[in-house]
């Protein structure tokens, strides 16, 4: 029996393109150049030297902490989809020969909303990364908090950025790379404590969305005020990061960390 095909349309120019297509492209429009959303193990791909990608903590899974209605539902859905056990993906690879901590976010999991697992993973990968002076690259989006663990979810933005403070007071370098959509709490928090914060390009980078900071401030906002040039232009971003240049990047920098003496291994 013949696989199915799958067509994506792009958003920016229109054109429709066999997925696999553009899976093997990076997730760009081979037209336009436009980028779609990636799950976490394809960016993990392109970005970590092939074969040294060691996950951690892979077993972990949310539960429906405070029994709220139908996140059970929602959970499995998701993991069904994706393959995944939560939003975000962690471990050690080699980036540039460099061997490096690496979390990755996935948007295709409930917008990759941090919970009390997303929130846990990335801890204790900054604290393995501490204890073992590596570096930390972390590829982010979100839709935010996840509303169906309440509280519970709010906490982790302090528990992330504690962890990240303390690998900071030990010398040692973080980078985040922010892609689309990256907004609410992980934009409050980790996302923005970086040594280096990056963006792809295009990617919607905010804490509230227009409507709401309009409605707000009774101010009218500027076109494109929440895009990655938008921030770069105006301090928030201090480079942008083209998905083809990634690897490249992204260890010329660790490098130059490595030479300015910081204790990698």
């Amino acid at each position: 029996m013949a696989k199915e095909t799958t067509i994506v349309k792009c958003k920016k120019c229109g054109q429709e393109t066999d997925d696999a297509v553009l899976r093997k492209n990076g997730r760009m429009c081979p037209c336009c150049g436009n980028y779609f959303r990636m799950s976490a193990r394809e960016r993990i791909a392109l970005l970590a030297d092939r074969g040294t990608f060691r996950e951690h903590d892979a077993s972990m899974k949310s539960e429906n902490i405070i029994d709220f209605p139908e996140y059970d539902e929602k959970l499995e859905k998701a993991i069904e989809a994706t393959g995944e056990r939560d939003a975000v993906v962690t471990g050690h690879a080699k980036i540039g020969g460099i061997m490096t901590t690496l979390f990755v976010m996935d948007s295709n999991f409930m917008m990759a909303s941090m919970g009390t697992v997303v929130g846990e993973k990335i801890t204790r990968l900054f604290e393995y990364a501490t204890e073992n002076r590596l570096p930390v690259v972390g590829y982010i989006c979100s839709g935010g908090a996840r509303m169906q663990e309440g509280v519970l979810s709010l906490m982790q933005m302090a528990k992330v950025s504690a962890a990240v403070r303390w690998h900071n007071d030990a010398g040692l370098f973080y980078m985040p790379v922010l892609t689309d959509p990256t907004t609410g709490g992980i934009t409050a928090s980790f996302a923005m404590e970086g040594d280096i914060i990056a963006a792809e390009p295009g990617a919607l980078i905010g804490f509230a969305g227009q409507r709401v900071i309009e409605q707000t401030t009774g101010e009218k906002l500027p076109k494109g005020f929440q895009s990655a040039e938008f921030q770069l232009e105006h301090g928030f971003v201090d480079l942008l990061i083209s998905r083809e240049e990634s690897q490249k990047v992204i260890s010329r920098l660790l490098t130059a960390n490595t030479a300015a003496g910081r204790k990698f291994r």
